[in-house]
């Protein structure tokens, strides 16, 4: 299938105005860069503690907002899973917001909030938010059961089972999390009328759970960055040996400047966005550096075939039908990986935003890159190195007049 034949596009012709373009999206991007001290990092990165929060309705994100300003965490943000009326968020607080010397004050200031919000019963335990930990020490403690005469660690053995049943088994695979009420709890195993009452008396069921909680120390963040630019900087260098083995090391050279062009202007327009580089926006980063080298790849290696054929052609003329030649090609692949990435930014929520938008964009400037980047860089140079090695006018008329002397 093809949606383009025998084009002939002039592409090198055009030159300038792809350089006025490119120049234009990375002068946009560096300012933005330079005014915001750099990328926006996420926690990831920067270190911090990420709350991933379920309720029993719709989540009311702006409550939970105010909430927060309260608590003095105007920083934090809230992503919706799924949806703006969903009822599951994340809930990020960085570390400039926290006690370096206790990283998990920031989890205590986010639940203080949500329950201000939510609302609890004083006196009370949230049984949707206890551990089996918790409630085993509270069982064993009460003996509702009347198992401790069988002794000290049968009874815990026993309790904790029973713990492990209401809290693993029931609330968080069977119901997600949030145990719909008190009295559901009657068929769990191991629960009679007499542990049923006795934790209505001490439990309440909050409105929401807390399904996963991560803290993120300065440190590990530090090191995170880290490996993330030397893995960045590894596939680069990789990929420019490949491509000055297999072809010639100019080509290689043009390829890696096209996907420094194409990481830097996507960066910048995360800056512009001001959208966060977490873990996911790096795999975003690397998948986007082979998706272009590879699109440069096939580019190249079609000049290769065609200088072997129209060796009395110029150069850009070659180039120029090599690409043309290959657009069709170009479209088809990096028009149905598009579409896919495009669904992504448009459905798939505050969640995946980062990592669709470094795709989305990526994959647009990723595939003008092979034809307005590296295949003009590669021609000026050739053109050059050319220009460089033929004698000029006034060498050939000196090395005449020594001939002629010699004859």
């Amino acid at each position: 299938m093809e949606f383009f034949k025998s084009t002939n596009i002039d592409f090198l012709g055009k030159k300038w105005y792809f350089l006025s373009f490119t120049m234009a999206l990375f002068v946009i991007g560096m300012v933005s860069l330079a005014r915001h001290h750099g990328p926006k990092m996420g926690i990831d990165f920067t270190g911090g503690t990420v709350l991933d929060v379920k309720f029993n309705g719709p989540a009311p994100i702006e409550k939970i907002r105010h909430a927060l300003e309260t608590e003095k965490a105007g920083e934090s943000v809230i992503q919706p899973v799924g949806g703006a009326q969903s009822d599951e968020v994340l809930i990020s607080l960085p570390l400039s917001q926290l006690n370096d010397a206790e990283l998990e004050k920031g989890e205590r200031d986010v639940l203080g909030a949500l329950y201000r919000t939510m609302g609890s019963e004083a006196g009370k335990t949230d049984l949707n938010n206890t551990s089996v930990d918790g409630l085993t020490s509270w069982m064993v403690q009460k003996d509702p059961n009347q198992w401790a005469g069988a002794g000290a660690a049968e009874a815990q053995r026993r309790y904790r089972g029973v713990a492990e049943a209401i809290l693993h088994d029931f609330r968080d695979v069977a119901h997600g999390g949030l145990i719909p009420s008190m009295g559901s709890l009657s068929g769990v195993a191991g629960v009679n009328q007499t542990l049923l009452a006795a934790l209505q008396q001490d439990y309440y069921l909050g409105a929401f759970t807390v399904r996963s909680r991560s803290i993120i120390g300065p440190q590990v963040g530090g090191q995170l960055r880290g490996q993330a630019w030397r893995a960045t900087l590894y596939a680069l260098l990789g990929m420019l040996v490949y491509i000055a083995f297999r072809f010639e090391w100019i080509y290689g050279v043009a390829a890696v400047v096209a996907v420094f062009h194409d990481v830097l202007i996507t960066l910048g327009m995360f800056s512009v966005a001001r959208l966060p580089i977490t873990l996911t926006v790096v795999a975003a980063f690397l998948t986007l550096v082979g998706y272009s080298m590879n699109d440069t790849i096939v580019v190249f290696d079609r000049v290769r075939e065609n200088l072997r054929l129209m060796r009395r052609e110029k150069l850009a003329e070659v180039v120029n039908r090599s690409i043309n030649q290959t657009l069709s090609r170009t479209i088809l692949t990096s028009g149905l990986t598009f579409l896919s990435v495009l669904c992504l930014l448009t459905l798939g929520g505050d969640v995946l935003r980062g990592f669709s938008f470094a795709m989305t964009f990526g994959i647009l400037v990723g595939t003008y890159s092979s034809i307005a980047v590296a295949a003009p860089m590669m021609v000026a140079y050739i053109e050059w190195r050319n220009q460089r090695s033929r004698p000029s006018p006034g060498r050939t008329e000196k090395l005449d007049k020594v001939v002629r002397i010699r004859g």
